[in-house]
């Protein structure tokens, strides 16, 4: 059964052509917004939000953007719904696709949002699984572009950390997808999975995208205009994953002297968000307490830098999911 016209389940979902043109309904909905455009472009429209994982960036978002356009929203959390335990995935696609105009998903797997969204018969959008993260795709480069002088194929962007996580495997498709130069910078045993790096390279050839994966950090972040990270364990992964990270990881923590290392004063610092760069937080004291480290995957002084645009990313997962639900359910 094929998906609704306007789903989003991963990057390749896109062509470069559709990716670039949702951005720039972004940035114009974004200038809208501080324009105070009060058009409403989903009126009557409701749209079903269902969460497996918590989110801070993803709901607000979703909800925001659903409200500023005239729709109505209902939050399906964790203990929310039958998904999953008392009822299956299909099922309740078809439950909920014949009372929501869409649904947006954001769990664990990637089969989920995509056996949900060849069933529900609407529009679906992966907020998230551990495989992919299309809209923060979006939202990034949507943030490049606002930081960079010159076309997007010129942009030079470096991932630092755990390459296999969800937020890397998109960057690299979506870098390969756009004519990119983008790099993969992790220890070996946290390279991307092959089957990723085959979708990347095979990308590549048509759109020309310059594709590097390394474990050398010197090489890897060389000339970047952006270095980009993530934290070290993913959610749902065991908090024991930490010992194991750290000793992996530390060398690739994102520090001034990485940032040094790209020979680009003007270079910037991005991070999808939350992030363990101080003692502020829970997790952020375990780590000081169990490691020694002040911060895990970022140092605060580069996360409060000048060079930081961690939280105009943060704002463009509003404008970019507004460009998303406006595309698929615009009146």
């Amino acid at each position: 059964m094929a998906c609704a016209r306007g789903s989003l389940l991963k990057e390749i979902d896109l062509t470069k052509a559709q990716f670039l043109s949702l951005v720039e309904d972004a940035r114009l909905l974004a200038q809208a917004h501080y324009d105070d455009d009060s058009r409403e472009r989903l009126a009557g429209k409701n749209i079903a939000l269902v969460f497996e994982k918590s989110s801070t960036r993803t709901r607000c978002a979703f909800e925001v953007a659903a409200h500023r356009e005239g729709a109505h929203v209902t939050y399906l959390g964790p203990s929310g719904s039958h998904l999953g335990k008392e009822e299956s995935i299909r099922d309740t696609a078809r439950v909920l696709g014949r009372m929501f105009d869409g649904i947006e998903f954001r769990g664990f797997s990637q089969s989920s949002v995509e056996e949900l969204a060849e069933n529900a018969g609407v529009p679906v959008w992966n907020g998230l699984t551990d495989q992919w993260h299309p809209t923060q795709m979006l939202a990034d480069i949507m943030t490049m572009i606002d930081n960079h002088d010159g076309p997007v194929e010129e942009i030079v962007y470096s991932f630092v950390g755990d390459g296999r996580n969800n937020v890397a495997r998109s960057l690299l498709v979506t870098g390969a997808l756009l004519g990119m130069n983008v790099r993969i910078v992790a220890p070996r045993e946290l390279w991307p999975p092959a089957d990723v790096v085959d979708i990347a390279e095979t990308l590549a050839v048509d759109s020309r995208a310059r594709i590097l994966i390394t474990d050398n950090i010197s090489d890897g972040v060389d000339d970047a205009d952006f270095v980009y990270t993530d934290m070290w364990v993913s959610m749902g992964e065991s908090d024991e994953q930490w010992s194991s990270r750290v000793e992996l990881l530390l060398p690739y923590r994102v520090t001034e002297q990485t940032m040094k290392l790209t020979g680009k004063p003007e270079s910037r610092f991005m991070h999808c968000l939350p992030s363990v760069h101080d003692r502020s937080t829970a997790l952020g004291q375990s780590v000081f307490d169990r490691f020694g480290l002040d911060g895990a995957e970022v140092t605060d002084d580069v996360f409060e830098s000048p060079q930081s645009l961690v939280f105009e990313q943060a704002e463009n997962r509003l404008h970019t999911i507004r460009a998303v639900l406006v595309e698929a359910l615009g009146n």
